[in-house]
C-alpha cells in the first residue's frame, strides 16, 4: 500500500494553473510531473499517487507518461544531472573520450549518482546540436564542441 504524500499548496496552485490552460485535467499531466519534480528533485511513488489523484487519473496512466519521458526522474538523482549525448554525430566527434573522462573523474557510469549526490550521469539520444558535437547538458546548461580540457573546467563549475 502506498502512503499518500500530499502535494504542497504551492504545487497545487502551479498544477491548477496548468490545468486551467488545457481542455481537460489529464492533459496537464506532463506539466504536473515537471512541477513536482522541480520542487522535490524526483517523482516518488507517493508523489505519483498524489498527482494522479489531483488530475483524476489512475496511477498506471500517469506512470506510463512519467516513464516514457527521460527527463522525469522516478528515482532520486544528484543535484546536477549530466545528460551526455550519445547520438551518431557526438559518437563520431569524440563522445567515447568524453564519456571515459566523466567515468574516470566522477567514478560513475550511466544511471549512477556520485556518492556525495553531486552528479547523476544519464545518456541522451540527441541534444539537437549535431553541428557542435560532442555535447552534453548539465541541468539546463548546454555545452557544445566539448574537449577533454574543457570538460574538467565545466565540471568544476558545479557543486
Amino acid at each position: 500500500m502506498i502512503i499518500q504524500e500530499t502535494l504542497t499548496p504551492e504545487e497545487i496552485e502551479e498544477i491548477d494553473h496548468e490545468i486551467a490552460l488545457v481542455p481537460y485535467r489529464k492533459a496537464a499531466c506532463i506539466e504536473a510531473l515537471k512541477i513536482v519534480q522541480h520542487h522535490r528533485g524526483w517523482i516518488s511513488d507517493e508523489s505519483l499517487q498524489s498527482i494522479a489523484d489531483h488530475l483524476e487519473m489512475s496511477v498506471e496512466e500517469l506512470d506510463s507518461v512519467a516513464t516514457f519521458y527521460n527527463l522525469v526522474f522516478r528515482k532520486p538523482v544528484g543535484r546536477n544531472v549530466i545528460l551526455l549525448c550519445d547520438s551518431i554525430s557526438c559518437y563520431v566527434m569524440g563522445y567515447e573520450k568524453i564519456y571515459a573522462q566523466i567515468r574516470d573523474r566522477l567514478h560513475i557510469s550511466f544511471g549512477e549518482t556520485t556518492p556525495d549526490g553531486r552528479f547523476t550521469l544519464l545518456p541522451n539520444a540527441c541534444l539537437g546540436t549535431c553541428d557542435h558535437a560532442p555535447a552534453l547538458m548539465i541541468n539546463n546548461e548546454l555545452y557544445r564542441d566539448l574537449t577533454e580540457d574543457r570538460l574538467d573546467e565545466i565540471l568544476n563549475g558545479y557543486h
